[in-house]
C-alpha cells in the first residue's frame, strides 16, 4: 500500500507539471507580446548645452549640422569634480556616437570615455586640427587634446562616423565686450 501512494504522489506531480507547462505555452502563443525594438527617444540638449557653454572653463562643442537622421539620445554636465561635458548620439546606421570633454587629467578622462580603448600611431586631420585615434574592443575614439580640456568622439560607430562627428563640433566661444566708443562731438563739454 506504501509503494502505490508514493507512485500516486509521482504521477500527480508529473500531471501538475503538464498542465504547467500546457497553460505556459498557451499564454506564450496566444497573448500578444511586441518584440519590436523600443524606439529611442530623442532628447533636446539646447538648454544644457547653454548651461555648460557658461559654467565651464573651455569652450564647450557641440555638432551644427548633423541632420535629423542623427539622433541626441543622452545629455548631461557636471561641474562638481572636474567640468565633464557629455552628449550622446544615436547614428544614421543604429550606432553609437558620443562627444566627451573634460578637464579631468587626460589619461583617466581618456580611458573611461573611450572604455580603455588604446591609443594608435593613425591620425585623423580634421578641418585645422589633429585628433589622435584609439581602437578598442567596445569603443573606437578620435581625441583632440587643446587648453585645458579633452575632446573625445567616441563610440561604437565606425571612424568614418566618428569623424564626421567630429567634423560638425563647434564651440561658442564667447563674445568680446565691445569697446567703449569715443565720445561724440555733441557730448564733448564746451
Amino acid at each position: 500500500m506504501a509503494g502505490t501512494k508514493g507512485s500516486q504522489s509521482v504521477r500527480n506531480m508529473v500531471w501538475s507539471l503538464g498542465v504547467v507547462v500546457l497553460v505556459a505555452a498557451f499564454a506564450y502563443i496566444f497573448i500578444p507580446h511586441d518584440d519590436t525594438e523600443t524606439p529611442i527617444k530623442r532628447v533636446d540638449y539646447r538648454i544644457e548645452l547653454a548651461t555648460a557653454r557658461r559654467a565651464a572653463p573651455y569652450p564647450v562643442v557641440a555638432p551644427e549640422g548633423l541632420g535629423t537622421s542623427w539622433k541626441a539620445t543622452s545629455v548631461r554636465y557636471r561641474g562638481d569634480d572636474f567640468a565633464t561635458w557629455h552628449l550622446g548620439f544615436r547614428t544614421p546606421d543604429g550606432q553609437y556616437a558620443a562627444v566627451e570633454q573634460s578637464t579631468e587629467k587626460p589619461s583617466a578622462f581618456i580611458a573611461r570615455s573611450t572604455q580603455d580603448a588604446e591609443k594608435t600611431a593613425r591620425t585623423e586631420h580634421i578641418g585645422d586640427r589633429t585628433w589622435q585615434r584609439y581602437e578598442g574592443g567596445h569603443y573606437d575614439a578620435l581625441v583632440l587634446r587643446e587648453g585645458k580640456a579633452t575632446t573625445v568622439v567616441t563610440g561604437t560607430a565606425d571612424f568614418k562616423r566618428l569623424a564626421h562627428l567630429a567634423a560638425a563640433l563647434k564651440s561658442a566661444e564667447p563674445s568680446e565686450p565691445s569697446a567703449p566708443s569715443a565720445p561724440s562731438e555733441s557730448s564733448k563739454p564746451s
